[in-house]
């Protein structure tokens, strides 16, 4: 992180107190670590608490400064730590007796330092893309029950896409048993969509869906000490998520739930909507879409040579179908669809390594 320059500090101390402020000292558990007229700070870093004087308005003032140092207890990116601390924010001056927070803020690459503690609501400001999402050409497909070139140039302009973003590799095995953590854990993903499943729509009961989570946190033992296979994701790699142009020419938008990830997660979420527009049109994997799903394999097990991720796929498939299944975002879905992708859901997480090619076998009700 940059080194912290006092004359910055003041600055961002007087913008706090809405008055001109000089600070007198700067101590780290009693040892004075900084003095008016030292230019940086060179010892500053994640998680260590300064206690800083300083003058306003005549009056001399103490506040303490600290930041968090990243760790594997759910601290692994910059954004878990800054939820944390604008939690911190939000709540410490809602509690009887407890230490008042006077702001929570950021230190820019440059070494600036801003406050952030108004906020409410947070956002963020992206360029506009031009093009269309490629779920619109599923939809096309699904009524026209056929596909052109550029059809399968796009397919394997995915797969290869794919296949090079998952070549970057991090040596971080923490980061892996995170992420495989989150996949069934966390509120976006298996447990949290489970949890917001109406059981009694048609056949989905409490035991199934009790069941599906149990078997998915079999396979969290399984597989999550595997970080070996971390490496650079998309995290929502789906139809809605890629916008085409002219030809093969796309961007990708709304990169999700972290930097590292199981390649596992972006193939599987891609594949799996070809099945799932396929069922619409045809019942089971056949036709056209039958020809992008096994064009989208082929392509990308040529590119990226990673044969194990048939090993470690099942979870990301039953996560991405419990989205496809679910009455809340498709409540027109015919019963006898919806029936094949639990029956998906289920066969896959029983099967110890995932075959592409029997894909109409997983949809049966075994």
């Amino acid at each position: 992180m940059p080194e912290l320059n006092m004359s910055r500090l003041e600055g961002y101390l007087s913008s706090l107190y809405k008055e001109n402020v000089r600070i007198s000292s700067i101590r780290l558990i009693g040892k004075e670590t900084g003095k008016k007229g030292d230019t940086d700070l060179k010892g500053f870093g994640y998680g260590i608490p300064y206690i800083i004087s300083f003058s306003v308005n005549n009056k001399i003032n103490t506040v303490v400064l600290e930041s968090m140092s990243p760790n594997s207890f759910g601290h692994d990116h910059f954004s878990d730590r800054a939820q944390s601390l604008i939690w911190d924010h939000s709540t410490f001056n809602k509690l009887q007796g407890h230490v008042k927070s006077l702001d929570v803020g950021a230190f820019t690459v440059d070494g600036r330092v801003i406050s952030v503690g108004d906020g409410e609501e947070f956002f963020i400001v992206t360029e506009f893309i031009e093009g269309n999402e490629y779920y619109k050409d599923l939809e096309r497909i699904l009524a026209e029950k056929d596909i052109k070139q550029e059809d399968e140039d796009r397919v394997t302009a995915l797969a290869e896409y794919l296949a090079a973003i998952h070549k970057v590799k991090i040596d971080a095995p923490q980061l892996y048993t995170r992420r495989i953590r989150d996949l069934v854990g966390h509120g976006e993903c298996i447990m949290g969509l489970i949890d917001n499943y109406r059981t009694g729509f048609d056949f989905i009961t409490r035991d199934l869906l009790k069941n599906i989570e149990l078997n998915c946190v079999e396979w969290r033992w399984r597989i999550k000490d595997m970080g070996h296979r971390l490496s650079q994701v998309h995290g929502d790699f789906h139809p809605w998520n890629i916008i085409f142009r002219e030809g093969a020419d796309f961007t990708v938008l709304d990169r999700a739930r972290g930097e590292w990830g199981e390649p596992a997660d972006d193939a599987g979420t891609i594949a799996i909507n070809y099945l799932f527009f396929s069922l619409q049109c045809y019942g089971r994997l056949e036709g056209a879409f039958e020809r992008l799903y096994s064009l989208f394999w082929e392509r990308y097990l040529r590119c990226s040579c990673d044969k194990e991720i048939f090993k470690v796929i099942q979870p990301f498939l039953a996560w991405r179908g419990l989205v496809l299944g679910n009455p809340l975002w498709y409540p027109a879905l015919p019963c006898d669809v919806r029936k094949k992708i639990f029956n998906f859901i289920k066969n896959v997480l029983m099967t110890d390594e995932f075959e592409p090619a029997r894909a109409n076998e997983y949809l049966e009700d075994r």
